[in-house]
């Protein structure tokens, strides 16, 4: 399996390894090991940490490691019966479509999300109060 390539997408934020025991839901009781994201503190940086980008990271990285983990919810979620509730929450496929990809690599999704990020800063600029 490729390695995917390399991304500063945990800039501004520092990631710790955990572990945890729930006390509720379907994990109760179990160990269970994760990652922790820390945007406090001497290594935060407010411009640099891209929270939504490091989910997708640690989404595309389960999917290589395990590709048969059912990642995506796939029924009703809210008031939508049409669509998987990832594809509701982030606006449109392309997430799941990049995460599902074993082709895509860690650069597409800037590809595919960069164009649409710088249009909304330049659309919102004139809203923000504070630059």
């Amino acid at each position: 399996m490729a390695r995917p390539a390399r991304s500063n997408y945990s800039a501004g934020c520092k990631l710790r390894e955990c572990w945890f025991e729930p006390t509720f839901h379907k994990h109760a009781g179990q160990l269970n090991h994760g990652i922790q994201i820390h945007c406090e503190g001497p290594y935060y940086d407010h411009a640099a940490f891209k929270p939504w980008r490091i989910q997708a990271l640690a989404f595309k990285t389960i999917r290589r490691l395990y590709p048969d983990y059912p990642l995506w919810r796939d029924f009703a979620y809210e008031y939508e019966h049409d669509r998987l509730a990832i594809d509701l929450i982030n606006g449109s496929p392309l997430l799941r479509e990049w995460v599902d990809d074993p082709a895509t690599r860690v650069d597409d999704l800037d590809r595919l999300t960069c164009p649409d990020e710088a249009a909304w800063t330049e659309e919102s600029r004139k809203f923000l109060l504070y630059r």
